[in-house]
């Protein structure tokens, strides 16, 4: 699905994940694990198109989550293994 984006989205992509993976490496240090990172930058990457109630926006910024995390966590095998390379 990654590679049926728009290039310019693509790139925009992998940088992002590319500095949450970087984040999330020193975790130890920083204690922003793909977790964390999912919960504070999911809500301000996808959102409910029009509004809804509290719990459905709930759920929905669960799932956002969920999947931030995957791709924090994954990042090297969805965007490229050289993804630490962008900086």
């Amino acid at each position: 699905l990654v590679n049926q984006l728009p290039e310019a989205n693509l790139i925009l992509l992998r940088h992002l994940f590319g500095v949450l993976h970087h984040i999330e490496q020193n975790s130890g240090v920083n204690q922003m694990n793909a977790f964390n990172l999912a919960l504070c930058i999911a809500p301000n990457m996808l959102w409910l198109p029009s509004p809804t109630g509290p719990e459905e926006e709930s759920r929905s910024t669960k799932k956002v989550a969920l999947l931030v995390q995957f791709l924090i966590e994954n990042s090297g095998e969805i965007f490229g293994r050289d993804i630490a390379s962008l900086f």
